[in-house]
């Protein structure tokens, strides 16, 4: 889908759904720890609300916004932990609060933008639809680190679309990100969705093609799980290596979950550059 319409609505609902999650913790529920290492929930708010207001200013100040891309170019080991730190300082309410306000106008803006409209990103610049697509991507891989920190089973929705498809289309990135060549030929996707339907993705017949539940591709490409934890197949050598570092998110490679579900050292997994572009992140 590349209605921007559609992927808002979808974004809006997944953002209501981590809001849920926290909205009744109290402070102490705040500070508990999350896979994510070094970061408890206030943090993964904290960067959510960091980052949606990174894309409101590349839509509004995209002057303004060049200076942030300089200072993560300066810093591009700390930026988001540092984002991360200064809004977990707040009280969790005023945090809450301000993640609220920040993603209402982040959707308000990229609903009126005009057809054809690019805005600048850490990145290749995004159209609206990119743009709320990797926002979503990120909204759902850190409501599971929320929702694991807590203990919550979370049920998987259609909104994992957008997800699987932002996965796919990150796929050379995964590659370029570690100093590798990317496959020529395109790959396919077979997932099974949370319904039980078939979402396929890439040409038919595509000699090298990933099958199982799209539950656990949008887990692995967010680094929320380590493959042997999954029930994903690859067919074709290239496929094979591709799910060993596939990600869905720019910015260094994060170092992802050991076997087992535990978090290794590094950083939070979808850092500020959450979509790479008109290339990856258009509609799913």
């Amino acid at each position: 889908m590349s209605d921007p319409a559609v992927v808002l609505d979808d974004l809006r609902a997944e953002s209501e759904e981590v809001d849920a999650l926290v909205r009744e913790l109290s402070e102490r529920e705040w500070a508990s720890p999350t896979p994510a290492p070094r970061w408890t929930i206030a943090h993964q708010i904290a960067h959510l609300a960091w980052t949606d207001n990174a894309a409101l200013l590349a839509a509004t100040d995209p002057d303004a916004f060049a200076g942030e891309v300089a200072k993560a170019l300066d810093a591009p080991d700390r930026f988001v932990d540092d984002g991360a730190e200064e809004g977990a300082a707040l009280p969790p309410a005023e945090l809450l609060a301000r993640w609220r306000v920040g993603r209402a106008k982040l959707h308000r803006v990229l609903a009126e933008a005009p057809p054809g409209t690019r805005f600048p990103w850490y990145g290749p610049a995004m159209s609206a639809v990119s743009l709320a697509t990797a926002r979503l991507m990120e909204t759902w891989a850190h409501g599971q680190d929320i929702a694991d920190a807590l203990g919550v089973d979370r049920v998987p929705t259609a909104r994992l679309g957008h997800v699987a498809w932002i996965g796919l289309r990150s796929r050379d990135y995964a590659y370029h990100v570690r100093g590798l060549t990317p496959p020529a030929e395109p790959f396919r996707l077979e997932l099974t969705s949370p319904e039980g339907e078939m979402w396929a993705y890439g040409p038919e017949g595509a000699p090298q093609t990933v099958t199982g539940p799209a539950l656990d591709f949008c887990l692995l490409v967010a680094q929320r799980v380590h493959r042997t934890d999954t029930a994903l197949v690859a067919h074709g050598a290239d496929a094979e290596r591709w799910l060993d570092i596939a990600q869905a998110f720019a910015g260094p490679a994060g170092p992802g979950r050991a076997p087992g579900g535990a978090a290794q050292n590094g950083g939070a997994g979808t850092g500020a550059g959450a979509g790479m572009g008109e290339d990856v992140g258009e509609g799913a």
